[in-house]
Formats: C-alpha cells, sequence, structure tokens
C-alpha cells in the first residue's frame, strides 16, 4: 500500500535537512521494496524552504505599496538562499534546476491573486531540490507539479478542492505502471482549471498531504516535525511537556480547532473518512514512535492540555436598540463575519452583546466597518487565547496568575481565557 510523508519548512531548512530526508526516504522504501505490491509507493509531500513563505509573503506586500526596489532585492535573497543550499547539496543551479527567474506580480490582478501566484514558488523550489537530489542519490523519484492535479476554485488564499476531479488525476498518475516508486510533491498549493496557481491556507501541507492518502487509499500519513510528537504544550512556552503517544481523531479535531500548531485544522477529516492513522513523529530520530491518531486511539487525553493561539482580537458588538442581540441579529452578524473570512475562535453572549475572538488578519478592519452599520462596535487587539484541557481549579488559577484576563470561559474540564499578550 502507499504511504505519505510530509516534510514541513523546518525539515528542509538547509542541505543537512534534504540530507536527512533522503535518510528517512530510505527507510521507508526498503519496507516498501519488501512487499512488492504495484501500488506501493511513497508520496513525498514538502513545505517550502525554512521561512520562505514568510519571505515571499514579504515581496507581495512591498510590490502592493509600489516598493519595487525593495521587493527585488528580498526576492534576489531568497533565491540565493536556495541556490546556497543547491550548491552545498552538490546541485548545479540552471543545469539540475532552472529556479523562477522573473517575480510572477501582475498589478492588475488583486492582492490575493497576486499572492497565490508569488508565494506558491515557495513549494515548488522546494520540491525540485528534495526531488533532484533524491534523484541524483539515486533513488527512484518522480517530481510532479500539485498545480496541474490538485484542481481547486478561484477563491485565492483558501481555495476550495474538486475532490472529484483532483483525485481521478493523482490517481491517474499513482496508478501508472511506469511511476517510479517515489513521488514528490508540493504541499499547501493547487491550481485553477484555466492554469492559476492557487494556496489552500496557511500551514495547508498537512491538509494536501491528508487529501493524497485519502485519494490513494494510503496505509498511513506521516507528518515529520522538530519535536518529539504530539506534546501537551508548546515547548518554546511551557518548560515542562508530556508526549500523547496516541489520540482518537475526535480528540486531534479539537485539539487542532482550539488552535494546536502540531495538524491543521482540515488535516482530520479526509483520513477519519478511511480510517488511515496519522503519525507525528521527530525527523531528528525517524526510529522514535512519535504520536499516532487514529479511530483506536486512547482517549480521553489524560494529561492538561495547554494551547496558545496568538495574534486575536476580540469584537463585542451592542445593538443600538437594545434589541436582544442573539435572537435577532446572529445570523446577520455571522453572514458579516462570513463574508469577511474571519476565523472565529471563542464567543460569547449575554442579552444585549455578543462578542466573539477571532483571528486578528488583514481582513478585520472591513469586517468591524461592516458590523458599525447595524452594531455598537468595541474592540481589544494584541491578544492571546488560552485553551486548558484537563483542566483543574488549580491549574486555572496558576494560568491566570499574572495575566490580564479578558474574557473566561469554562465547562466541565475545558476552561478558554482571551488574555493581553506579553502579560
Amino acid at each position: 500500500m502507499a504511504k505519505v510523508y510530509k516534510f514541513g519548512g523546518a525539515s528542509v531548512k538547509d542541505a543537512n535537512g534534504v540530507r536527512n530526508v533522503e535518510r528517512i526516504v530510505r527507510l521507508a522504501i526498503d519496507s516498501l521494496a519488501v512487499a512488492g505490491s504495484r501500488n506501493d509507493g511513497l508520496m513525498v509531500v514538502v513545505s517550502a524552504m525554512g521561512k520562505t513563505t514568510n519571505a515571499l509573503e514579504r515581496v507581495v506586500e512591498a510590490l502592493a505599496a509600489g516598493q519595487e526596489d525593495k521587493a527585488l532585492a528580498q526576492w534576489v535573497d531568497i533565491i540565493d538562499y536556495h541556490v546556497s543550499v543547491m550548491k552545498e547539496l552538490g546541485l548545479q543551479p540552471g543545469t539540475d534546476i532552472r529556479l523562477q527567474g522573473e517575480i510572477p506580480y501582475d498589478p492588475t490582478r488583486s492582492y490575493d491573486e497576486n499572492y497565490d501566484q508569488v508565494v506558491s514558488l515557495g513549494e515548488i523550489m522546494s520540491t525540485q531540490i528534495v526531488a533532484v537530489y533524491l534523484l541524483k542519490k539515486g533513488l527512484p523519484v518522480e517530481w510532479w507539479n500539485m498545480p496541474k492535479l490538485l484542481c481547486t476554485d478561484d477563491t485565492w488564499r483558501e481555495a476550495k478542492i474538486d475532490n472529484n476531479t483532483s483525485c481521478a488525476a493523482i490517481r491517474a498518475g499513482w496508478d501508472r505502471p511506469s511511476r517510479p516508486l517515489i513521488v514528490v510533491t508540493q504541499g499547501f498549493i493547487g491550481g485553477t482549471a484555466d492554469g492559476r496557481r492557487t494556496t489552500l491556507g496557511r500551514e495547508g501541507s498537512d491538509y494536501t498531504a491528508a487529501l493524497l492518502g485519502n485519494y490513494l487509499d494510503a496505509e498511513s500519513v506521516t507528518i515529520w516535525k522538530d519535536v518529539p510528537g504530539i506534546l501537551n504544550a508548546d515547548p518554546r512556552i511551557e518548560p515542562d511537556t508530556v508526549l500523547i503517544p496516541s489520540l482518537r481523531y475526535q480528540d486531534a479535531v479539537e485539539l487542532s480547532y482550539s488552535g494546536a500548531q502540531i495538524i491543521h485544522p482540515k488535516t482530520i477529516r479526509p483520513l477519519e473518512n478511511k480510517h488511515i492513522p496519522l503519525y507525528v513523529k521527530p525527523f531528528g530520530d525517524p526510529q522514535a514512535e512519535g504520536s499516532c491518531i487514529s479511530a483506536d486511539g486512547i482517549g480521553p487525553v489524560d494529561v492538561p492540555v495547554y494551547i496558545w493561539r496568538k495574534n486575536q482580537i476580540l469584537i463585542t458588538m451592542r445593538a443600538k436598540d437594545f434589541a436582544f442581540v442573539l435572537e435577532e441579529s446572529l445570523s446577520e452578524i455571522f453572514d458579516i463575519i462570513h463574508h469577511h473570512r474571519l476565523k472565529v475562535s471563542l464567543i460569547q453572549s449575554s442579552a444585549v452583546t455578543i462578542s466573539v475572538c477571532v483571528d486578528n488578519t488583514r481582513f478585520v478592519p472591513a469586517a468591524i466597518e461592516a458590523l458599525q452599520v447595524h452594531f455598537n462596535v468595541t474592540y481589544n487587539d494584541r491578544l492571546s487565547l488560552l485553551t486548558i484541557r484537563g483542566t483543574t481549579p488549580e491549574i486555572l488559577a496558576r494560568a491566570k496568575n499574572g495575566r490580564t484576563i479578558m474574557l473566561s470561559q469554562t465547562t466541565r474540564r475545558t476552561a478558554r481565557l482571551v488574555v493581553k499578550e506579553n502579560d
């Protein structure tokens, strides 16, 4: 059966990372070669290298602001970074790989469409480097251009996938008798029917891996990370973390929705539909057990889980005529929120107010302006949302100590605190 491996940007941030990918891939194909079925194979999904996505975003922002010299300088830095990795791997720029020459920016297009055309190049470049390196090392590899296979609409920056068309295209390529054992392709990106690249939303590479696992009826999907597996807290924030070796799909969905960064919120559904296990393993120690998410996972999680969701804004709406907001205006509020593509993290209501905590994106100002037509609106920014699953009064008291709490919700076992950042 097929296996899907996904490597994030930290896994391929430099030449040593790419060499480590080769080591992990070799371990995988040894077992596939023994099995020997025609449908065996390894689908390798790779993100943009290091912080390339952030760097490409800055290129788009500079061009949108008319700062062409700044954009060009940033673009040159990005190309130089990839060239340096190639040279360290023994690859020849312009011979083994021809990188994108010009920035694919068109001022007549919308900001979001330009974003997708430019930012998607991070995945294109990283997968070309990984594929050519593996091929040079004697592995049977084929590079796939995912925008030609994963069919989406033109909802720029959050494209919707046509699963039937995409599955047919992926299966046609996979089922070819001449297909080599290893395929290297991109996460995070797809393409429209007329050939324009799209992106699936930040951290969408995990989602791509899950979709490919679903389309190929894969034995498993493995996400390789720079952590031992799924932990009960971010080790950069909480000093004492605990590995969670096994989770049910349901627990993983709840954790990801709350803001856990270890997996993308949309990743679980394609896998649950076909009971495909998802492994999260450390790329620095490929023999480690890591964590497994499956239908048979042990649950519920029996240790407190701390999840931070950064860069939040708390918006409170009050009816101008003191009407009962919840009964009369809920659908109107959420129509506006949906239209402006806000990501709601928390909701709280009273008789005359509704408060929502949302990701503080560039869409927020227009949404607030639309809400102000019908409501009195106040908001607080520079906030974080802390979700504690498995809370106790003692844990909650420690979490609140020394912090400015803007909003608090507590149920039987879960506490959610909206707190001022840097407290």
